[in-house]
């Protein structure tokens, strides 16, 4: 049976909803949709590209916990409810996907809150299977 871990950021939203930041299932680490809300405030900045900032710090933390890294990531998926908001995030991307080069997909639908201008979602392969 492949070994199974939840990896909890402290976000409230986990709490109230009954999910985990990420799921490690065997070789694979699978991060939820995360938003760029700092879990430590419990705040979200109105800035686009200060959000998917922090939304990658949120999941950088999740796959560090899980034994695994933005290298190890094969699969990203954004979802933004506003189209001309990606573009701006694209060089904050690029930081930690330009050399990965996941497969990825962005898509526009509404968030959770209105608040919430990206979210982010990857899977990743953990690297003591890896390598």
């Amino acid at each position: 049976m492949a070994e199974r871990m939840h990896v909890l950021s402290g976000s409230t939203f986990e709490e109230q909803i009954g999910y985990a930041r990420a799921v490690v299932d065997g070789d694979w680490v699978h991060v939820s949709g995360t938003t760029g809300f700092d879990y430590a405030s419990m705040t979200i900045s109105d800035d686009v590209v200060e959000q998917a900032e922090q939304c990658l710090r949120n999941i950088g933390d999740a796959l560090a916990e899980a034994g695994s890294g933005f290298a190890d990531v094969v699969r990203v998926r954004y979802l933004l409810p506003d189209r001309e908001d990606f573009e701006p995030c694209w060089p904050t991307l690029r930081r930690c996907f330009g050399e990965v080069r996941p497969a990825a997909t962005m898509m526009v639908c509404g968030l959770a809150d209105p608040r919430m201008r990206i979210e982010i979602e990857v899977d990743a392969r953990r690297r003591a299977a890896t390598g």
